[in-house]
């Protein structure tokens, strides 16, 4: 049973320098159509009743750019098909700026119990360079109106090692991060992403990010200052305080299945990968042809299954229990893996203890190679189940 959903609203005041992500500039006419296309799709997925769910995550683009009409009637169509009552997670994501009073009574009234906000950097003009709109008075602003009506499951999200940021610049960020004392901060390294605007300037070798080595001591201040605070690191980029972990972004993490909808959303269910149009017109059109606007759906074999448990179970701290690994797959993931682990624990970089195989601290700087260790030969769909 799929008991997690991703819904995609791809609409933005403004494109991030950084974004890759499927999103559209703000135009009220294509909300309108879109909204109307998601929910002939959300009808295709769940075609009577509502759905109960553990998780639903609305993300973007940005949500909370829609206007107060527009997001009402989103939000009266996820209660329609989903039971957003007894959902154990309902997460928005927003923009400080976007937050006005109404808005934050309406995601309250509608069941919303989480909000991630993506803050980026606690200074004014690097976020005009990144592009962004909002400035550091409408965290303050939102965070105080979102606390007021009763909002008490915050994340924020911040970016570093962004063009020209030193060590000391992104530790004012964190500093001023955590002053908040939020329950949990989603913290990335920059990624230059093809089809940027931040692609092109680095194209161009006008982009000047820090060394590895600054961007190396940041992460490592991360985690050092988010212990400090009792934010207890349960991702590779999470923190949070016991009990306010993302349960939904642990679907991911734990290789469970969800559904995908909306423009350019990835979708995981049993034996396949779903992945829809991004292009909003042909998104629309065939949404409301067949209510299915899929680009193309990807089997996901025992090989693909397997591999995708270790890298996705790597990046929580807790690691991958070998326990669930055999109940799972009937296999002993220490043998099917042995030499990829005896090679790993030699650079220090995971340790297999208590039943679960996990990053060190040094593994953490590494993770990819670490992953890439984890990749399996053809005849592993010879195993037995």
């Amino acid at each position: 049973m799929v008991k997690s959903v991703y819904i995609h609203i791809p609409f933005c005041q403004q494109i991030c320098h950084y974004c890759d992500f499927t999103k559209f500039f703000y135009n009220e006419q294509l909300v309108d159509d879109y909204l109307t296309a998601l929910e002939n799709e959300m009808r295709t997925y769940i075609p009577a009743g509502k759905q109960s769910m553990k998780t639903i995550f609305v993300g973007g683009g940005t949500p909370t750019a829609l206007n107060h009409k527009q997001l009402e009637k989103l939000l009266k169509m996820i209660d329609n098909h989903f039971d957003v009552h007894t959902c154990e997670e309902y997460s928005f994501e927003a923009n400080p700026g976007d937050l006005d009073v109404e808005k934050i009574k309406l995601l309250k009234s509608y069941g919303v119990q989480r909000i991630s906000m993506g803050v980026q950097v606690f200074d004014d003009e690097m976020l005009e360079y990144i592009g962004r709109l909002h400035k550091i008075k409408d965290v303050y602003d939102n965070i105080d109106s979102l606390t007021r009506y009763g909002f008490e499951n915050i994340s924020i999200d911040l970016i570093y090692s962004l063009p020209n940021q030193t060590m000391e610049h992104f530790q004012k960020t964190l500093q001023e991060a955590l002053s908040f004392d939020l329950p949990h901060y989603s913290a990335y390294s920059l990624q230059i992403e093809p089809k940027t605007i931040f692609y092109q300037r680095y194209k161009q070798g006008k982009l000047p990010k820090p060394p590895e080595e600054t961007e190396a001591a940041m992460y490592q201040h991360l985690m050092k200052e988010m212990e400090k605070h009792g934010k207890i690191q349960y991702e590779i980029s999470n923190f949070a305080e016991p009990g306010f972990e993302s349960k939904h972004n642990l679907t991911y993490w734990n290789n469970e299945h969800y559904y995908g909808m909306g423009a350019g959303a990835h979708g995981y269910l049993p034996g396949k990968r779903i992945v829809n149009l991004r292009p909003l017109p042909a998104y629309v059109k065939q949404a409301n042809l067949d209510g299915k606007p899929v680009l193309h759906t990807e089997p996901i074999g025992r090989k693909e299954e397997i591999e995708e448990e270790m890298f996705l179970g790597l990046r929580k701290r807790t690691g991958v229990s070998k326990e669930m690994f055999r109940n799972k797959f009937d296999l002993e993931a220490d043998e099917i893996y042995a030499d990829a682990l005896s090679t790993l624990k030699s650079r220090k970089w995971v340790v297999d203890e208590g039943g679960f195989i996990k990053l060190t601290s040094a593994g953490l700087l590494f993770g990819n190679e670490v992953f890439q260790e984890f990749l399996l030969e053809d005849d592993v769909t010879e195993l037995p189940r």
